[in-house]
């Protein structure tokens, strides 16, 4: 079937192929202008979801750290209540104490769990002050979060809107031109599509304008001129590569040369 389909392109002639691909062009431009209605807003709904997907993932990873910090928190107090205990048992062996040299050793242990005791606070305190940063930073997201979401819903209607409004309009014309693509033979409308697409305004074909290229309007001599008039082969401009027919196929009426003289 697919081969059937390419040896029908190919037997069309270079002036159907070229008048259907211009009619195709005329559908496209007419889709651009319709995304142009539509304007930025897209790339700015789009824009809005990563930033918002951004911050929510913030607010994750600030949570997540709270959570490390409360588990250390937690691993800190167990420490502590551990060197309390051992303050504990070495205090009541003072009361068993035989010479100077346990008593010295048992004091020096007393010290050591204080000071443990005393940083493992510290920690505790230093985790305590971090957490706070981090919820107000939370906070901050959150509030953040909460206006980036009612601009996306604003921007979302809006965008909803004018597609509905353009929605009918675009997909018959999107029919359209998928009905005039297996009118022009595989390579040439893979070309088109290239051109297009390299194209600041989205032409890929033009007609001759004032005897120049209706898309670069680089000058066009008059011998080449005369071969895209008899539509033998399809000739692209040597400026800017967009296919080139004239203006009788375009359907473009020009204005003849006014004679002089009396009636």
């Amino acid at each position: 079937m697919a081969t059937a389909d390419k040896n029908k392109a190919e037997q069309l002639s270079v002036e159907s192929r070229l008048k259907s691909l211009y009619e195709l062009q005329t559908i496209l431009s007419q889709i651009d202008r319709i995304k142009t209605v539509r304007g930025e807003l897209p790339l700015e709904v789009r824009d809005l979801e990563d930033h918002i997907e951004g911050l929510n993932t913030r607010i994750a990873n600030y949570r997540q750290e709270i959570e490390e910090l409360r588990k250390k928190g937690l691993a800190e107090k167990e420490k502590i209540n551990e060197a309390q205990a051992k303050i504990q048992t070495y205090k009541t062996q003072l009361d068993n104490v035989r010479n100077n040299r346990e008593f010295d050793l048992l004091t020096k242990e007393i010290e050591f769990q204080t000071l443990e005791i005393e940083l493992c606070e510290k920690h505790i305190n230093e985790y305590a002050r971090i957490t706070d940063a981090k919820n107000a930073d939370i906070a901050a997201t959150e509030e953040k979060l909460s206006d980036q979401q009612h601009i996306l819903a604003e921007k979302r209607a809006e965008l909803e809107e004018i597609v509905s409004e353009t929605k009918q309009d675009e997909e018959r014309l999107r029919e359209q031109a998928k009905a005039l693509e297996p009118k022009v033979d595989a390579r040439t409308l893979a070309a088109f599509k290239r051109i297009r697409k390299n194209a600041r305004n989205g032409l890929g074909i033009v007609y001759i304008q004032r005897n120049a290229c209706g898309g670069c309007f680089n000058r066009i001599p008059p011998q080449k001129q005369m071969e895209i008039k008899m539509r033998k082969k399809i000739i692209v401009c040597e400026y800017c590569g967009r296919i080139m027919i004239d203006p009788e196929l375009a359907g473009v009426e020009t204005a003849e040369p006014e004679t002089t003289g009396k009636k």
